[in-house]
């Protein structure tokens, strides 16, 4: 009795020391989040001059090199409905057919939290679009922060952590570079179409990072580096 009460114990210490890491490392990737949302707020002069102008230069460059189709093409490929669908088939699969049930259960949280999360901050930030030339699509509702940015950041993230245990040596670096380069196109897309000032898709990626991590080292622990899933008592 004095041995599983003490392990359990042990156990119940471990727990609250991964959520308490998730807490802190929350905090520190939501402060320069919480300091742009404030200087929006406050209509900071450079912060906005700097946005505007950015906004005016990458629209101007988008509709004169008649990019505007394909960076539409993106934001609709982009769109958190579809990546989400696609990210949720994904685990749904790792959990079922490959048994990666706690890593599965990681994800779908994790990014239902970040969608959450990314639309309440809208709400309390409440920007208003940028205004465009009328060749570009003009987005609908609040601008701060990017929500595509916000949630391809969470989902490609996500999906690397989650069939991490899957893939080989050379399976994690493309995954890992095509995270990255979906991060960034989606960012530029926002900002060359004139749907997000750049201090809202900056947001939107610290946020989603900040979400990802938190949630991994919080709720899952070291076990990244597990090759095998059969090996991984967490799934």
């Amino acid at each position: 009795m004095t041995t599983r009460g003490s392990t359990r114990t042990a156990a119940s210490r471990t727990r609250s020391w991964r959520l308490l890491r998730g807490v802190l490392a929350m905090a520190v990737f939501a402060l320069p989040v919480l300091l742009l949302g404030f200087a929006v707020r406050q209509q900071f002069d450079p912060l906005i001059r700097a946005d505007e102008a950015a906004i005016r230069d990458a629209t101007g460059y988008s509709i004169s090199h008649g990019l505007v189709p394909a960076l539409h093409v993106v934001q609709v490929v982009s769109l958190p409905v579809i990546m989400y669908s696609v990210a949720v088939a994904i685990t749904l699969w790792a959990w079922r057919v490959k048994g990666l049930k706690g890593r599965a259960l990681w994800a779908l949280v994790t990014m239902m939290v970040g969608w959450s999360i990314g639309a309440l901050a809208k709400i309390v930030v409440q920007r208003a679009r940028p205004i465009v030339d009328d060749a570009v699509p003009h987005a609908e509702g609040y601008s701060f922060p990017s929500g595509h940015e916000l949630n391809i950041t969470v989902a490609a993230s996500v999906m690397v952590f989650l069939l991490w245990p899957l893939l080989s040596t050379t399976g994690r670096k493309v995954a890992i570079g095509v995270s990255v380069l979906a991060v960034i196109v989606v960012g530029l897309d926002r900002v060359f179409i004139g749907a997000h000032f750049p201090s809202d898709v900056v947001a939107g990626f610290i946020l989603g990072v900040g979400i990802v991590f938190s949630s991994w080292i919080g709720f899952i622990g070291k076990t990244a580096a597990i090759s095998s899933p059969a090996q991984s008592p967490q799934g």
